[in-house]
């Protein structure tokens, strides 16, 4: 399942709520906002675009992306930490052939220590999806606990009710590459598949009682 544009307002909803009652992470969460407006602004400039639909072939779609890729830069250069602000400066003067390099060595290999890659390329992947397209320049194994769009690793797990007698609801996991949600099961882990339970650990604190951390003693992964 794919999100709408509205998702993104939605989200930005939320963080700015969250920003509101948390002064401790005010700063952090009004930065991540700023992000996700950005980032729904580039796939409505996509899905403006007259004429045009993704390929799923990310080098043949670069030069239609690439004019959109300083509208993300300019957002974290201005409203970014400062490693990150700094990043986006330097980004901002690099050559074609650095951030090609850059968004396609992602796609194939995705990374959570490649932000901007992350940040700028998962508009394009929701609107790939949704637009009916798949990605035919990447080749994976379908896998339980894998995206199955894009072959993407999860970035989150969550509950959710799908039927009215249904007390703890279904889990679902969230790509970090596409953002495409797909129902899980409970007590195994997301990333190696560990089902034996004392190999699973869970840790949550009642100041935040409806958010915990999933951890595996197999892979030594977590996922929130």
């Amino acid at each position: 399942m794919i999100a709408t544009l509205n998702s993104w307002d939605a989200l930005v909803r939320r963080v700015e709520n969250l920003a509101s009652d948390s002064p401790a992470t005010k700063e952090i969460l009004t930065f991540y906002g700023e992000l996700l407006k950005t980032q729904r602004d580039i796939e409505g400039w996509l899905r403006s675009r007259r004429d045009w639909l993704p390929s799923g072939c990310l080098s043949e779609d670069l030069p239609v992306l690439r004019d959109c890729l300083p509208m993300l830069l300019q957002k974290v250069a201005t409203h970014g930490p400062a490693p990150l602000a700094q990043e986006a400066q330097g980004l901002l003067t690099a050559s074609i052939e650095v951030i090609d390099e850059t968004l396609l060595t992602y796609w194939h290999l995705p990374s959570d220590t490649q932000f901007f890659a992350k940040a700028f390329l998962q508009p394009y992947a929701r609107w790939l999806a949704d637009s009916g397209g798949k990605p035919i320049d990447k080749s994976f194994i379908p896998q339980e606990h894998r995206c199955p769009f894009c072959g993407g690793m999860p970035q989150v797990s969550f509950l959710q009710i799908t039927e009215a007698q249904s007390e703890s609801g279904n889990r679902q996991l969230i790509c970090a590459a596409c953002l495409t949600n797909w129902a899980f099961r409970r007590v195994v882990c997301a990333y190696c598949g560990e089902e034996r339970p004392f190999k699973l650990g869970y840790f949550h604190t009642k100041e935040y009682d409806h958010v915990r951390v999933e951890a595996c003693d197999t892979c030594r992964h977590y996922i929130k």
